[in-house]
């Protein structure tokens, strides 16, 4: 099959071609499509202005995601009044008594900047158990009902890595942060089941939606229940795009156990790495800082694992053939995680097993003086370029002052640091082309800030699509076969309605995708 198009980028950067002969799932030949139709038994003409690799996210969870397209979403309501209205108009919609979840609120930007508390769900809804994920997924926000539901009072102590918010009294707000919000998931998911079969259809949902973004691969963070959904998906012929598939660290042992191994699995749905926490998040106050963070007294974030036991986590996960990523957006999580996998590593003789990989993922705000060990130790950078546009106006608040590099793609890059670029929707959109925007302009979609925010990390063109094609593939040890369209190479591209290698990053945040291939097969067409 030739797959013909008059701007194809298979290496991005270098000088476009025209044709991509395909036999099977694999790219056979790249060059001039004149040249190639002889050997072509078919020929597709794909549409748009160019075609690229198949775009990757390095950071999604997909159940998480399904999810949110059925639940209420707070993401852009910019006060109160507007979440309270927006709960309202969704609970309408649901039958009576069952739980009201969602999420996205982000009271800093709100025009009163104020937490939330659960006696404004109370009066709204009642007895009805609610549960809303602050936007970093860091914090939740209940009503009484809910707390009622998971047992917490104004006795509970706080959970290991953890808080609860309370009022003078010492009664609970409403507000859990880090693992103090797993006490109401589990209780939500202990009383109201969700049927696997149910979610299973809610994640084939999503997959077809990310399919039509023009992504081709995703690397999964969600937990057990979703691989179970992929692995159904996949056992029906119904897994549309290929998925890299993390190992929550609570199921690690198990996962051993059942001699799960990175890179295990086929072409379409491999074992991933396991993933770890370090700390929190910045929007939630519990991101592991060095310093405090301003109008914070006292408060520098919050360290939800020990150095020590990630340490531990990471070298029996890399014994039993499994790679590491681990969370951490504080510049001394980094630090931790960096200590931690130069513990692990020096103590298997200071070289990773072959095809293992060590990530961080998000490593927002990095000390400078972490950079040459960070590329030293191959650390990768998982990175999600739209956070940095979303939160630049906080980071400005809560860390004046501070000598950091903050999402400092190019630095990074500069200092030899490999970059694997994704969304962590449905914290934010899993588009890649907003996400492409950001990391060439550093720039929102309404062109704030002039000039992009500390545009000296600004990435080029080629390296933005890199990051997230090559980069991805790196990160799960699939370099040899994804991220370029050459030959021996999977088949595997899209076609968008603007060039990526050349648009600005307006014309990036209204740019789409035309038609997205996989494994040599047209998946989706506009």
């Amino acid at each position: 099959m030739l797959f013909r198009h008059r701007r194809i980028h298979a290496v991005p950067g270098q000088q476009p071609v025209t044709g991509l002969l395909v036999d099977g799932e694999r790219i056979v030949a790249a060059g001039d499509a004149t040249r190639l139709a002889d050997d072509a038994a078919t020929v597709v003409d794909l549409p748009g202005v160019a075609v690229i690799p198949g775009l990757h996210d390095a950071h999604l969870h997909t159940a998480g995601y399904a999810r949110s397209l059925t639940e209420v979403d707070l993401r852009d309501a910019d006060s109160l009044d507007e979440v309270l209205r927006r709960v309202a108009a969704h609970a309408a919609t649901l039958p009576p008594g069952a739980p009201l979840t969602g999420g996205g609120w982000y009271a800093d930007s709100w025009q009163q900047r104020t937490l939330p508390h659960r006696t404004q769900l109370d009066a709204l809804l009642g007895d009805r158990p609610v549960l809303l994920s602050s936007k970093d997924e860091h914090s939740v926000w209940a009503n009484s009902a809910m707390l009622r539901l998971a047992g917490i009072d104004a006795a509970t102590p706080d959970p290991p890595g953890g808080s609860i918010d309370r009022d003078e009294a010492g009664q609970p707000t409403g507000i859990l942060r880090e693992h103090a919000s797993r006490l109401g998931w589990d209780a939500l998911s202990a009383t109201y089941s969700e049927s696997s079969q149910a979610l299973t259809e809610a994640v084939g949902g999503a997959l077809d939606r990310l399919l039509s973004l023009g992504l081709t691969a995703i690397h999964d963070i969600d937990g057990e229940d979703a691989r179970a959904a992929f692995a159904a998906l996949h056992a029906d012929g119904r897994l549309p795009l290929r998925v890299h598939k993390a190992i929550r660290v609570e199921h690690l042992d198990a996962a051993i156990a059942e001699g799960r191994r990175s890179g295990d699995g086929d072409g379409w749905l491999s074992t991933g790495p396991v993933k770890m926490f370090a700390d929190g998040a910045l929007g939630s106050h519990t991101c592991d800082m060095t310093t405090d963070f301003v109008g914070d007294p006292g408060n520098s974030g919050m360290a939800v694992t020990e150095t020590a036991e990630l340490a531990q986590r990471a070298g029996a996960a890399l014994d039993a053939g499994i790679s590491v990523a681990t969370h951490a957006i504080g510049d001394h999580a980094a630090q931790r995680v960096l200590d931690a996998y130069q513990q692990v590593l020096g103590d298997r003789g200071g070289a990773l097993p072959p095809g293992k990989k060590l990530r961080i993922e998000h490593a927002q705000y990095l000390r400078r003086q972490d950079l040459a060990r960070m590329a030293g130790l191959g650390v990768i950078a998982s990175m999600q370029p739209t956070h940095c546009t979303t939160d630049f106006e906080l980071t400005d608040q809560l860390l004046a002052g501070h000598q950091l590099v903050a999402y400092g793609w190019k630095t990074l890059l500069d200092n030899g640091i490999a970059l694997a670029f994704g969304s962590d929707a449905p914290v934010e959109s899993p588009d890649p082309l907003p996400g492409l925007a950001a990391a060439v302009g550093r720039v929102r979609r309404d062109g704030r800030p002039s000039g992009g925010w500390q545009p000296a990390e600004r990435l080029t063109a080629a390296h933005a699509v890199d990051a997230y094609t090559r980069g991805p593939a790196f990160a799960a040890g699939r370099e040899h076969e994804l991220g370029l369209l050459q030959p021996g190479y999977l088949a595997d591209l899209v076609a968008l309605d603007v060039d990526p290698l050349t648009a600005g990053p307006d014309e990036l945040y209204a740019g789409r995708a035309e038609a997205t291939v996989v494994g040599g097969v047209l998946r989706w067409q506009r």
